[in-house]
């Protein structure tokens, strides 16, 4: 009975299955920050808003979230995006786009914010790093 069912199963799965052209494909792109606000100190168990800007390079960049990457005290921020393959973008540079989010203090000691900021002539990233001591 067992052999039946998940036969069944795997010809079910395999029929619903099909290869269409019909759905657009993305290419994923992390885009560097302009410039964020942010404040000089934080104060345990305090939310803060933190502001960013970053420049999409072409109409076709749709913004997708905020990169965020969690490492003890250390957080790496960027911009995420999408570009749907395949499709014609305007030469035109859209206007500076801004986001935020709410960082929610939950630590003692210092907080390093490295905000990504590109690559450098090697391809190698680049991030501006801040460091927000967490004041009593």
């Amino acid at each position: 009975m067992k052999k039946i069912v998940l036969f069944l199963v795997l010809i079910i799965s395999l029929v619903s299955c099909s290869i269409d052209n019909d759905n657009p494909s993305y290419t994923y792109h992390v885009l560097p920050i302009d410039s964020y606000v942010v404040p000089a100190s934080f104060t345990l168990g305090q939310t803060y808003e933190i502001k960013l800007k970053y420049q999409k390079p072409s109409s076709c960049h749709i913004y997708q979230g905020i990169y965020y990457d969690k490492n003890l005290n250390t957080r790496t921020i960027a911009i995420q995006t999408a570009v749907q393959n395949n499709q014609a973008c305007t030469t035109e540079v859209p206007p500076i786009s801004e986001v935020s989010f709410n960082f929610i203090v939950t630590n003692t000691g210092s907080y390093m914010f490295k905000f990504y900021k590109g690559k450098d002539a090697d391809g190698k990233d680049i991030f501006e790093d801040v460091e927000i001591p967490v004041v009593q």
